[in-house]
């Protein structure tokens, strides 16, 4: 992993833990690739592009590292692929009982069975907002529940699962899909009205997988299954900014960079795609405001719920 002390080189008053507004996990995790590989290196290569990038955002006329990120230990846990999502699921869920705007950036996208795990148990009526190429349903693939290409099955058990941009699929995922709440690329390129459907179908609450495939291979060569017939840049960034204004994204996940060297466009992509994803989180934010459980973190306990407060179980 980089050797980055803070992310994005921001000072150091505003990447400490207790201050931070947001968390960013970096899972430098490619185990279960059987094709492109070097989503290992995901993480590493967006902490670098991040480092040359500017601070100052012009849509929304904010600094958002001025809320405080903290750059949290990478999970390099490989022993096995559950390991990796019990890893993923144990941190990701302490640091949103801590109170804060939890992100991860991997790393293929097994690792967000244990993101999706953990933001459910701590927010309810979870909608998970899938954006990717693959529709990765799949119970089990290569002999493990947690390949890369089972991502979404237990979102699609125990969450409001939402999926938009899938060109790409096994007929099998079709036991396990909702086509109601399944937004094909094929149909959403003559469709100018998805954006709004798509919001409609979402409850308050949204976790955001964000698998970068889900991007054009023109603007987004550097994925580990690049499918022709993605979305564009301002396409993503207009249904984005939609989703943070109209619901209140709880965290988000990035995944799937393989990183080329000879060709950094990408690493750099991914790099502006979480910083505007941050943006718009805190847009209409004042940097002084006390950090005090914007975002309705709570237990589910069946009809009641109880903050989390100090939990720091």
């Amino acid at each position: 992993m980089s050797t980055t002390k803070n992310y994005a080189g921001i000072p150091d008053e505003f990447a400490q833990l207790e201050t931070a507004k947001v968390i960013l996990v970096p899972v430098p995790y490619g185990g279960t690739a059987n094709w492109g590989k070097g989503t290992e290196k995901g993480p590493e290569a967006f902490l670098e592009a991040s480092q040359n990038m500017e601070l100052y955002d012009i849509e929304t006329d904010t600094e958002v590292f001025e809320q405080g990120i903290y750059l949290a230990d990478a999970i390099t846990e490989n022993s096995s692929p559950e390991a990796v999502v019990d890893a993923v699921h144990k941190v990701t869920k302490e640091f949103i009982k801590r109170n804060k705007f939890v992100t991860i950036f991997g790393g293929e996208h097994s690792l967000s069975i244990g993101t999706v795990r953990a933001f459910n148990e701590c927010f309810d009526n979870l909608t998970v907002l899938h954006i990717d190429a693959h529709a990765d349903l799949r119970k089990s693939h290569n002999g493990s529940k947690f390949n890369h290409a089972c991502a979404m099955h237990e979102a699609s058990q125990t969450t409001n699962l939402v999926q938009i941009g899938i060109r790409s699929m096994a007929a099998i995922e079709k036991t396990f899909m909702d086509e109601e709440r399944t937004f094909f690329a094929h149909d959403m390129v003559n469709d100018e009205y998805w954006m709004d459907k798509v919001i409609e179908l979402m409850s308050k609450n949204v976790f955001i997988s964000f698998d970068l495939d889900a991007l054009d291979p023109s603007i987004m060569p550097s994925t580990g299954t690049p499918e022709p017939g993605g979305l564009f840049w301002y396409e993503t960034l207009e249904f984005l900014k939609q989703v943070f204004e109209e619901k209140n994204v709880v965290g988000f996940d990035i995944v799937e960079l393989s990183p080329n060297p000879a060709d950094r466009s990408s690493d750099f992509l991914a790099a502006k795609l979480y910083y505007k994803m941050l943006s718009y989180k805190f847009m209409g934010e004042a940097v002084d405001d006390v950090y005090d459980n914007t975002y309705d973190i709570e237990y589910k306990s069946g009809n009641n719920t109880s903050k989390f407060e100090d939990d720091e179980d």
